[in-house]
């Protein structure tokens, strides 16, 4: 500028080149505070670099310009062969079904990975077999996944490291022994005072074993209600392992840490063992080291609360880490294990809880056992596979769960949900009410000694678990559900007469009212975990989690219902044919009650006649997995 302009001329009247002239020169000295060259100079020696920097940030906003083109118009645009541009209906979030949608969408969401969004957006794309249910995924507000979901549509699905192919994974039996063994534990702990209320009764004077167990059912309904909100919240992992930690605390609070001090002093541990004495007897004040009637309750209200985690969780369990030829054999497991608590129950309360000193052991045996498996399941339960394992799971996984009263709400006008429904209530409601009144069952088929009344009720129950495991199975392979179902509720109905039918020609038959027994377990109890997975079917792509939560809620507040009216029925005995003597015979009213309420099933859940929407998924993806990892 000076070159330009010498020294003499600088105090000449200002004139309009010389006004032009100062307003370079306070651009140049703006330039050079911004250290920003002119075009068309040479760029200064001390910043080389300024030339590649310009270079760099020119080809990063045609880049940018290029992904933006690419996800509003479609690969199509650019010569590619991904299929025509988007339309106005899948911009703006409707879905579509076309392939090449799909093909489309797949290819935004690489350009969103390679453009750094995933990186730069924490959570805003399902990464690494994630989806948008689990919790590093919900609450994002990125609007370019919210367009990638809806350009997916029903088949779009994010490629995950391994090829995008179903595959099953070792884990999967992991998680369901977990699972399973977490719920064998609830039950255990709530029916832990069934088989010896008369023990539990002159320990507590003034409080009976069944309004523990009261507390524990009410309980149990009132936090269905919030399972699923919680695990589409935190993640399966965080929940089952959260809900175990508390089913420990209150499994302490009902034992106390008196069967703590013979492990530590095993270990050698000698002033460890001391103190944890001296604690123990601080903090029981019952007679023979049993807890105080408060510490009983506050235990059995905390157990009662981690409960449904493990009840309503079945179903999510199967459909994110097996295979759709596994899935109903999984749920019976899983759905059925608390059943093996119920008999565990009384084969060894009956056994330990003969007296005070009994029964504060046989409280400690439960509470040590807690102990060891929510150690494992903090040590290994896991979240979800890394990649899912059926076709059907993989279409959904851009599905976002609303919370729990819309999810209900969505159900109850979903054609075919309530059928499954009534025939779950309907299967819960007849094992609950047979499992509660096994003494008197059992005494009118002529059966008194206890041992044999417990044995009895243990067969019952495990044979709802593999009655689940073999007709839940074949169920898999073939997808029958409604034929199963009503085969089953037939069953059902004609081998509950044997349990209230007596003929006065023949007198008591205990050989036929244990084989009876049995087989009402293995038809009864399947219809439980085949039913799940059916209104888990109708109501895809919806949350497992709500669709048992309904079930169990419905179920648990059925039995709780009808337990007082059969009380009130198993005293009533209907006489049939007195005028003909070889063919008289009586029945209690309990067993009609039960065989009215099998029939009326079996009537309504006959009109079922529903699409499987996820069977249709896992077929029109030709298969549900790629094999065992």
């Amino acid at each position: 500028h000076l070159k330009l302009h010498p020294p003499a001329q600088a105090h000449a009247t200002p004139t309009v080149n010389h006004r032009f002239d100062l307003s370079r020169k306070e651009e140049a000295r703006s330039k050079e505070a911004l250290r920003i060259p002119d075009f068309g100079t040479k760029l200064p020696e001390e910043d080389p670099t300024m030339r590649l920097g310009s270079l760099s940030v020119s080809f990063a906003v045609a880049a940018w310009c290029w992904c933006f083109a690419l996800a509003t118009t479609g690969a199509a645009a650019f010569g590619g062969s991904f299929g025509p541009a988007p339309s106005r209906s899948r911009i703006l979030g409707r879905p579509t079904s076309s392939p090449s949608s799909v093909a489309v969408g797949r290819r935004r969401i690489s350009f969103e990975e390679t453009c750094g969004l995933t990186s730069a957006f924490p959570g805003a794309l399902p990464i690494d077999g994630e989806s948008s249910r689990s919790p590093r995924c919900r609450g994002s507000t990125f609007s370019t996944t919210r367009l990638l979901a809806a350009d997916l549509g029903a088949g779009g699905v994010e490629p995950s490291p391994e090829g995008g192919e179903p595959k099953l994974y070792a884990q999967r039996w992991v998680q369901l022994a977990y699972l399973s063994a977490l719920a064998l534990l609830s039950d255990w702990i709530c029916f832990s005072v069934a088989a010896s209320p008369s023990t539990f009764e002159e320990a507590y004077p003034g409080h009976s074993a069944a309004s523990l167990i009261d507390m524990f059912l009410f309980t149990n309904v009132a936090t269905c209600f919030m399972v699923t909100d919680v695990v589409n919240r935190f993640g399966l992992k965080k929940a089952i392992q959260g809900a175990s930690v508390v089913m420990t605390v209150g499994c302490l609070l009902r034992s106390g840490l008196g069967f703590l001090a013979p492990a530590v002093s095993a270990l050698g541990m000698n002033q460890a063992a001391a103190a944890v004495s001296d604690a123990a007897s601080t903090y029981s004040s019952g007679p023979e080291g049993l807890v105080p009637y408060s510490a009983v309750v506050a235990g059995t209200v905390l157990v009662g609360a981690a409960q449904p985690f493990f009840q309503c969780t079945p179903p999510f369990l199967s459909a994110t880490w097996f295979g759709s030829d596994e899935r109903a054999t999984s749920t019976a497991v899983a759905l059925n294990f608390n059943q093996i608590g119920i008999a565990t129950a009384f084969l060894v309360g009956g056994g330990m809880a003969t007296d005070s000193a009994g029964l504060a052991s046989y409280f400690g045996v439960i509470a040590a056992a807690c102990i060891v498996v929510t150690a494992g399941t903090l040590l290994q339960f896991e979240d979800r596979p890394p990649t899912p394992p059926s076709a059907s799971e993989m279409e959904r996984s851009g599905h976002v769960e609303p919370p729990f009263i819309d999810s209900v709400k969505k159900y109850f006008s979903t054609p075919g949900f309530t059928r499954p429904l009534a025939a779950f209530i309907c299967s819960i409601s007849i094992t609950n009410i047979v499992g509660a009144f096994i003494d008197e069952v059992m005494e009118r088929g002529g059966i008194t000694d206890q041992f044999s009344i417990d044995a009895a009720g243990a067969g019952f129950e495990l044979a709802i678990l593999v009655g689940g495991i073999i007709i839940g199975g074949y169920v898999d392979k073939t997808k029958q559900y409604k034929d199963i179902t009503l085969k089953c509720i037939l069953f059902t109905m004609f081998l509950l007469l044997p349990l209230g039918l007596t003929d006065h020609r023949l007198g008591n038959e205990p050989l036929l009212l244990v084989m009876a027994l049995l087989g009402l377990g293995m038809a009864c109890g399947p219809v439980q975990p085949i039913n799940a997975e059916l209104a888990v079917d109708v109501t895809y792509p919806g949350d497992e989690t709500a669709v048992e939560s309904v079930q169990q809620i419905g179920g648990n507040l059925a039995s709780a219902l009808l337990v007082p009216v059969a009380e009130i029925a198993l005293e009533q005995d209907y006489q049939l044919l007195p005028q003909f003597p070889a063919l008289a015979s009586d029945i209690r009213g309990d067993v009609v009650l039960l065989a009215a309420l099998a029939g009326a099933t079996y009537v309504f859940f006959s009109g079922f006649d529903s699409p499987l929407r996820r069977t249709e998924a896992d077929n029109a993806a030709g298969g549900s997995t790629n094999g065992d990892a």
